[in-house]
């Protein structure tokens, strides 16, 4: 899992048929310490997670286990939005 922050979202009126009504949003991997990451990735919203909130995204083979992703052709999902995150240190 990685944690990421939403930026936006993306359109797609011609797509796979099995990708219908599920929302894909742009997420960015953040740093533990809440910067910013490098890349970006597509994910398909399994939660109802808004804009600029944290969330937690899964990737590979742990996305098609995401709820109603079943047989769905993705590669990262969002499970999960972000309430607080808690760093114990040495």
């Amino acid at each position: 899992m990685i944690i990421a922050r939403i930026l936006g979202s993306v359109v797609s009126t011609q797509k796979d048929e099995r990708l219908a009504g599920k929302k894909l949003l742009i997420v960015r991997p953040l740093n533990l310490d809440g910067t910013e990451g490098s890349g970006y990735t597509i994910a398909v919203d399994t939660v109802g997670a808004g804009f600029h909130e944290r969330v937690l995204v899964v990737a590979g083979s742990s996305a098609r286990l995401a709820s109603g992703m079943k047989d769905t052709p993705v590669d990262a999902a969002i499970i999960g939005v972000i309430d607080t995150v808690d760093v114990m240190s040495e």
